[in-house]
């Protein structure tokens, strides 16, 4: 039986839906989760979409004592975190609970708690603000509040690398295993929009429309004009593969490697040259042991951003251009938009795709930038040996991971 690390429970709140049977019908299907913002009033802006969590009940998956102390993001990550455990069939209990653990990506937090608390301190006074306000304006807050709602007692912590946390979470968390620090992990990430990181955004000229024209998610495509916002959470349930097999668990692929590199860039743009993009993904397919034509599909960053979009199209040109055998290239973020810590979630993505051997379409592009081997328009039906995921960040953090059909 091998050591390698595995993927064997997947869990996730998305604009598509909760858990992985819904996501995955409505991600294959070709549906999108983006709707005008309803919530708070966009009015003043020229952007008003969004990728909101719908139709999503955290009672049905977290203790009502510990649910009344969580915010938002932490019930997204907690109830998350419960469907992936559910899902590799596993329960805590004393004979597991110090060797699992949690590692989350989160890019800017519970945002929303942050304005609440600030906004009592400057208005009434540090006497006035709820002490049940302060344990969830840290960063660490939805890792903090799952490993209590499971009954954790394994590693904890948390990865704040912006549009790339999730996957570094990923990383990290198959880093400590593959060392026997631990036998389960939970990683992924999560992320909400609140109305302040809206108009942050909004205000900083971040969000579409940038260039005019109609606002969408258009990743790859000629007519993009930056990226819609997104929000959810996905939680992968990670183990050795001997450890799965040995319960009788039917895991949906290994992560075969990872690559990390960084890049100099402004902190909220990319970098002009290409080697960071490159390095990850090189380094990922060196840790994995293998050469660009055994890549089968990426799960790409782009968002539909006019700079990294054109970056990562060219840095895949650079790693993929003199292989034998092209990938196929695609994005969920026409569908689910820029969370920022939606690597979970596109990772999750990947691992089912590996598994039923279907690729999604990227929704929003028809017009490509280059000619990559883009899967638009609808689902195509293939097998997948190995998956590459990247999580590209600006201010120059780039990652990418590679995921290995076990069949």
């Amino acid at each position: 039986m091998s050591s390698g690390v595995v993927i064997s429970g997947i869990g996730m709140a998305t604009p598509l839906g909760s858990g992985k049977q819904l996501f995955a019908q409505r991600l294959f299907r070709g549906d999108c989760g983006i709707s005008p913002i309803t919530t708070f009033d966009t009015s003043p802006f020229s952007s008003e979409l969004g990728a909101v969590v719908a139709d999503f009940n955290p009672r049905d998956f977290i203790s009502t004592k510990n649910l009344r102390k969580m915010d938002r993001l932490s019930a997204l990550a907690a109830a998350s975190a419960r469907m992936a455990l559910d899902d590799a069939g596993l329960g805590i209990d004393a004979s597991n609970r110090d060797r699992t653990g949690i590692i989350l990506g989160t890019a800017f937090g519970s945002t929303e708690v942050a304005v609440q608390f600030a906004g009592i301190i400057f208005s009434e006074g540090p006497g006035m603000a709820s002490p049940f306000l302060v344990p969830n304006t840290v960063m660490n807050a939805p890792a903090g509040h799952a490993s209590i709602e499971l009954g954790l007692r394994g590693i904890n912590s948390t990865v704040n690398h912006h549009e790339a946390s999730a996957e570094t979470a990923v990383a990290y968390a198959a880093t400590e295993i593959r060392k026997g620090r631990a036998d389960i992990m939970l990683a992924g990430g999560t992320e909400i929009i609140s109305e302040f990181f809206f108009r942050i955004l909004a205000n900083f000229k971040a969000l579409s429309p940038l260039k005019g024209g109609p606002e969408g998610a258009r990743p790859f495509d000629v007519r993009r004009n930056g990226p819609v916002i997104g929000e959810g959470a996905g939680v992968l349930c990670l183990e050795t593969r001997a450890h799965a097999e040995a319960r009788g668990a039917q895991p949906y692929c290994e992560i075969a490697g990872w690559g990390m590199s960084s890049a100099p860039s402004p902190p909220t743009d990319w970098p002009s040259d290409l080697r960071g993009p490159v390095l990850a993904m090189t380094r990922a397919l060196n840790s994995a042991g293998i050469v660009p034509g055994d890549i089968d599909y990426v799960s790409a960053a782009a968002s539909g951003g006019c700079r990294l979009d054109a970056l990562e199209a060219e840095a895949l040109a650079v790693v993929f251009g003199s292989a034998g055998k092209k990938p196929y290239i695609g994005s969920i973020k026409g569908a689910v938009g820029e969370s920022f810590s939606s690597g979970g979630i596109r990772t999750a993505a990947m691992a089912v795709s590996i598994k039923e051997g279907v690729i999604p379409p990227t929704v929003g592009l028809k017009n490509p930038i280059r000619p990559l081997g883009f899967v638009m328009g609808k689902k195509l039906d293939t097998s997948i040996r190995y998956g590459l995921v990247n999580g590209f960040s600006s201010g120059g953090t780039f990652v990418s991971l590679v995921l290995k059909n076990m069949a």
